[in-house]
Protein backbone atom coordinates (compact mmCIF):
# COMPACT_ATOMS: atom_id res chain seq x y z
CA UNK A 1 0.00 0.00 0.00
CA UNK A 2 1.30 3.47 -0.91
CA UNK A 3 2.22 5.85 1.87
CA UNK A 4 -0.14 8.80 2.29
CA UNK A 5 1.20 12.04 0.81
CA UNK A 6 1.52 15.08 3.08
CA UNK A 7 2.21 18.65 1.91
CA UNK A 8 2.52 21.86 3.89
CA UNK A 9 2.98 25.57 3.27
CA UNK A 10 3.00 28.83 5.20
CA UNK A 11 1.21 32.09 4.70
CA UNK A 12 1.10 35.18 7.01
CA UNK A 13 2.99 34.10 10.09
CA UNK A 14 6.46 33.74 11.54
CA UNK A 15 7.31 30.17 10.39
CA UNK A 16 7.38 29.09 14.04
CA UNK A 17 4.97 26.23 13.38
CA UNK A 18 7.32 24.65 10.87
CA UNK A 19 10.21 25.25 13.29
CA UNK A 20 8.18 23.40 15.93
CA UNK A 21 7.65 20.62 13.36
CA UNK A 22 11.43 20.33 13.16
CA UNK A 23 11.47 20.14 16.97
CA UNK A 24 9.96 16.66 16.79
CA UNK A 25 13.62 15.80 16.20
CA UNK A 26 14.38 12.21 15.24
CA UNK A 27 10.68 11.33 15.32
CA UNK A 28 10.49 12.95 11.88
CA UNK A 29 12.15 9.75 10.63
CA UNK A 30 9.17 7.79 11.98
CA UNK A 31 6.78 10.16 10.20
CA UNK A 32 8.71 9.71 6.94
CA UNK A 33 8.51 5.93 7.38
CA UNK A 34 4.70 6.26 7.56
CA UNK A 35 4.13 9.06 5.05
CA UNK A 36 5.55 10.61 1.89
CA UNK A 37 6.43 14.23 2.75
CA UNK A 38 5.95 16.16 -0.46
CA UNK A 39 6.00 19.93 -0.81
CA UNK A 40 6.92 21.88 2.32
CA UNK A 41 8.88 25.03 3.10
CA UNK A 42 11.68 22.71 4.26
CA UNK A 43 11.85 20.52 1.12
CA UNK A 44 12.70 21.23 -2.50
CA UNK A 45 9.11 20.83 -3.70
CA UNK A 46 7.15 24.03 -3.02
CA UNK A 47 3.58 23.33 -4.24
CA UNK A 48 1.37 20.30 -3.60
CA UNK A 49 1.21 17.68 -6.35
CA UNK A 50 -1.28 18.52 -9.10
CA UNK A 51 -2.54 14.95 -8.76
CA UNK A 52 -3.31 15.66 -5.10
CA UNK A 53 -2.13 14.72 -1.64
CA UNK A 54 -3.85 13.06 1.27
CA UNK A 55 -3.08 15.73 3.86
CA UNK A 56 -2.47 19.45 3.39
CA UNK A 57 -1.15 21.52 6.28
CA UNK A 58 -1.23 25.33 6.26
CA UNK A 59 0.40 27.63 8.78
CA UNK A 60 -0.29 31.37 9.02
CA UNK A 61 -3.24 33.65 8.51
CA UNK A 62 -4.54 34.75 5.14
CA UNK A 63 -3.59 38.41 4.65
CA UNK A 64 -3.23 38.96 0.90
CA UNK A 65 -4.20 37.62 -2.50
CA UNK A 66 -1.14 35.39 -2.68
CA UNK A 67 -2.13 33.71 0.61
CA UNK A 68 -5.65 33.24 -0.79
CA UNK A 69 -4.16 31.43 -3.81
CA UNK A 70 -2.06 29.19 -1.54
CA UNK A 71 -5.13 28.34 0.57
CA UNK A 72 -7.36 27.57 -2.42
CA UNK A 73 -4.66 25.51 -4.18
CA UNK A 74 -3.99 23.43 -1.07
CA UNK A 75 -7.72 22.90 -0.45
CA UNK A 76 -8.24 21.80 -4.05
CA UNK A 77 -5.31 19.40 -3.94
CA UNK A 78 -5.76 17.69 -0.56
CA UNK A 79 -8.29 15.36 0.98
CA UNK A 80 -7.79 16.60 4.57
CA UNK A 81 -6.82 20.22 5.26
CA UNK A 82 -5.19 21.08 8.60
CA UNK A 83 -5.10 24.62 10.03
CA UNK A 84 -1.72 24.53 11.77
CA UNK A 85 -1.03 27.00 14.59
CA UNK A 86 -2.89 29.97 16.02
CA UNK A 87 -2.46 32.20 12.96
CA UNK A 88 -4.19 29.63 10.72
CA UNK A 89 -6.74 28.70 13.40
CA UNK A 90 -7.63 32.19 14.72
CA UNK A 91 -5.72 34.78 12.66
CA UNK A 92 -3.09 35.08 15.41
CA UNK A 93 -0.71 38.00 15.76
CA UNK A 94 -1.04 39.07 12.08
CA UNK A 95 -4.75 39.75 12.72
CA UNK A 96 -3.77 42.64 15.00
CA UNK A 97 -3.37 44.55 11.73
CA UNK A 98 -7.17 44.39 11.37
CA UNK A 99 -7.47 47.19 13.96
CA UNK A 100 -6.15 49.58 11.31
CA UNK A 101 -6.91 50.22 7.67
CA UNK A 102 -4.61 48.63 5.13
CA UNK A 103 -3.52 52.12 4.10
CA UNK A 104 -2.58 53.00 7.70
CA UNK A 105 -0.65 49.74 8.07
CA UNK A 106 1.27 50.23 4.82
CA UNK A 107 2.06 53.85 5.64
CA UNK A 108 3.40 52.84 9.07
CA UNK A 109 5.43 49.94 7.64
CA UNK A 110 6.99 51.73 4.68
CA UNK A 111 7.03 55.45 5.51
CA UNK A 112 6.64 56.18 9.23
CA UNK A 113 8.89 53.58 10.86
CA UNK A 114 11.89 54.92 12.71
CA UNK A 115 14.22 52.94 10.43
CA UNK A 116 12.74 54.21 7.15
CA UNK A 117 14.81 56.78 5.29
CA UNK A 118 13.36 59.97 3.81
CA UNK A 119 12.82 58.20 0.46
CA UNK A 120 10.40 55.63 1.95
CA UNK A 121 7.38 54.83 -0.21
CA UNK A 122 4.66 52.22 -0.28
CA UNK A 123 5.40 49.60 -2.96
CA UNK A 124 2.85 49.75 -5.76
CA UNK A 125 4.16 47.45 -8.45
CA UNK A 126 1.24 45.68 -10.20
CA UNK A 127 3.13 42.39 -9.83
CA UNK A 128 2.73 42.52 -6.04
CA UNK A 129 -0.09 40.72 -4.26
CA UNK A 130 -2.90 42.84 -2.84
CA UNK A 131 -3.18 43.07 0.96
CA UNK A 132 -6.51 42.05 2.49
CA UNK A 133 -8.03 41.86 5.95
CA UNK A 134 -6.23 39.11 7.91
CA UNK A 135 -8.41 36.01 8.20
CA UNK A 136 -8.17 32.58 9.76
CA UNK A 137 -7.89 29.77 7.21
CA UNK A 138 -11.47 28.53 7.76
CA UNK A 139 -12.75 31.98 6.74
CA UNK A 140 -11.33 31.37 3.25
CA UNK A 141 -11.62 27.61 2.64
CA UNK A 142 -13.18 24.65 4.48
CA UNK A 143 -10.85 23.16 7.12
CA UNK A 144 -11.02 19.58 8.42
CA UNK A 145 -8.70 19.72 11.44
CA UNK A 146 -7.49 22.53 13.73
CA UNK A 147 -4.15 22.30 15.58
CA UNK A 148 -3.85 25.40 17.80
CA UNK A 149 -0.75 26.68 19.52
CA UNK A 150 1.81 29.42 19.03
CA UNK A 151 3.50 27.30 17.95
CA UNK A 152 1.85 23.91 18.44
CA UNK A 153 3.72 21.68 20.87
CA UNK A 154 6.16 19.33 19.08
CA UNK A 155 4.59 16.33 20.83
CA UNK A 156 1.16 17.41 19.59
CA UNK A 157 2.58 17.81 16.07
CA UNK A 158 4.09 14.34 16.16
CA UNK A 159 0.81 12.88 17.44
CA UNK A 160 -1.21 14.64 14.70
CA UNK A 161 1.18 13.69 11.89
CA UNK A 162 1.51 10.06 12.97
CA UNK A 163 -2.27 9.69 13.30
CA UNK A 164 -2.92 11.29 9.91
CA UNK A 165 -0.17 9.18 8.32
CA UNK A 166 -1.95 6.08 9.60
CA UNK A 167 -5.28 7.20 8.14
CA UNK A 168 -6.82 8.34 11.42
CA UNK A 169 -8.26 11.75 12.27
CA UNK A 170 -6.67 12.74 15.60
CA UNK A 171 -8.59 14.32 18.45
CA UNK A 172 -6.67 17.48 19.25
CA UNK A 173 -7.86 18.48 22.71
CA UNK A 174 -7.00 18.27 26.39
CA UNK A 175 -3.73 16.39 26.96
CA UNK A 176 -3.23 16.01 23.20
CA UNK A 177 -2.48 19.76 22.97
CA UNK A 178 0.42 19.80 25.47
CA UNK A 179 2.45 17.00 26.98
CA UNK A 180 4.41 19.14 29.46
Amino acid sequence: MAKPKISSDWMAGCAGCHMSLLDIDDRIVKVVELADLRSTPITDLKVPDESGVDVGILEGGVNNTSNEEVAHRMRERCKILVAFGDCAVFGGVPALRNFFTIEESLRRAYIETESTDSEGKIPDDPELCVPTKVRALHEVVPVDLFVPGCPPDPDAIYYVLSELAQGRIPEVKDDKLHWH
